[in-house]
């Protein structure tokens, strides 16, 4: 009866023994996986593609799993300034900016070996060829229209490999010194002769205006009592000493109308 019950506890020490060592030898092999929001998780084991795992904690049990997360969120991818020659064979630097997401997971990583170095080099090739093909002047003239132009040269190639280009845009031109030399000499020329069209229209209008009241004065010969009358109070009221002699052509006011024409030397009115 003793015996029995040594060999029941025996069994009892060898079966939590085994059940542990196989827990452990378990949890050895086993993988959790944390995928942030915003990603997705590319699951392999053994270097084989499984599936997409979405955000969330995810447990394996099972050895030689790996994962490898993919940003499907917006991002903005800058282009630094490269050299192209235009049509007229002129040097510009030129950036741009790409704004692009992720849509195809399996296939941004599985298609090309990088999908950013593919995207940044699509953006450069696009840039040359576009540049290419414009002189500077048309370039200047349709700067607005060059961020379609690029988007629609890049798009196709983005979505070969399952990513979505929202936007191109250029970000900065940059010109030869004696280019922007002569641009500024351009655009100070325009902005003088601007200035004296101004000047001359200023004059015109002031000859206009000294025409015009000139025509008023023969039409109304009073008109100069009035403006006498004006100078004469304003000088008399800056308290000047005033020396005039009577001007020619000087109408005489007889009860608020103008009277006959003083004749000097006659005597007569």
């Amino acid at each position: 009866m003793k015996g029995k019950k040594m060999n029941t506890e025996t069994y009892m020490v060898v079966a939590t023994v085994t059940a542990v060592a196989v827990a452990m030898t378990l949890a050895g092999k086993s993988k959790t996986f944390i995928v942030p929001e915003g990603f997705y998780g590319l699951l392999y084991r053994h270097g084989k593609s499984q599936h997409r795992i979405s955000p969330g904690k995810h447990h394996y049990w099972k050895s030689g799993y790996t994962m490898h997360l993919v940003d499907m969120r917006k991002t903005i991818l800058t282009v630094a300034g490269q050299e192209v020659l235009s049509v007229d064979n002129v040097g510009l630097k030129v950036s741009a900016v790409l704004t692009y997401q992720v849509i195809e997971a399996e296939t941004a990583l599985h298609s090309v070996d990088n999908y950013i170095t593919h995207l940044y080099n699509a953006v450069q090739l696009a840039l040359r060829t576009m540049m290419g093909a414009q002189s500077i002047e048309a370039l200047l003239n349709r700067r607005l229209d060059v961020g379609k132009e690029l988007l629609a040269l890049v798009k196709p190639e983005a979505e070969k490999i399952g990513i979505q280009v929202h936007a191109v845009e250029v970000k900065d031109v940059m010109f030869p010194g004696e280019l922007k030399k002569a641009f500024s000499e351009v655009l100070r020329a325009q902005k003088e002769g601007q200035a004296a069209l101004e000047r001359a229209r200023g004059e015109t209008a002031a000859l206009r205006n000294l025409a015009n009241a000139a025509r008023m004065l023969d039409n109304n010969p009073a008109l100069m009592n009035l403006r006498l009358m004006q100078s004469i109070g304003a000088a008399s009221g800056a308290g000047n000493t005033l020396v005039m002699g009577m001007p020619t052509g000087f109408m005489p006011m007889k009860n608020g109308k103008p009277g006959t024409e003083h004749k000097p030397g006659t005597g007569e009115t």
